[in-house]
């Protein structure tokens, strides 16, 4: 199953936070963000992975996910003759 444009928002609004800090969070701002970015924040919260329905912190689920995207990300930004370890 290839993931859906409301996949991809959640998954490029993780990849905001700083998975190294639970001191930082972000602020999607309701009435200026992009609404796909809106949606995709309160989709976020309602499943247990950040604080806020705008944003706020990551939770520990969150932090996880959210480390397991930067990863990905790596992964696939990497160099194909240098692999990422």
């Amino acid at each position: 199953m290839p993931f859906s444009n409301d996949h991809l928002s959640e998954i490029n609004l993780l990849a905001l936070f700083d998975s190294s800090s639970s001191q930082e969070g972000i602020k999607v701002h309701q009435h200026s963000a992009d609404p796909a970015v809106v949606a995709a924040a309160e989709r976020l919260y309602q499943k247990g992975l950040i604080s806020q329905k705008d944003g706020g912190y990551l939770t520990p689920l969150g932090a996880e996910v959210a480390e397991l995207v930067q990863k990905t990300l790596a992964v696939l930004t990497s160099d194909a003759s240098d692999p990422v370890s």
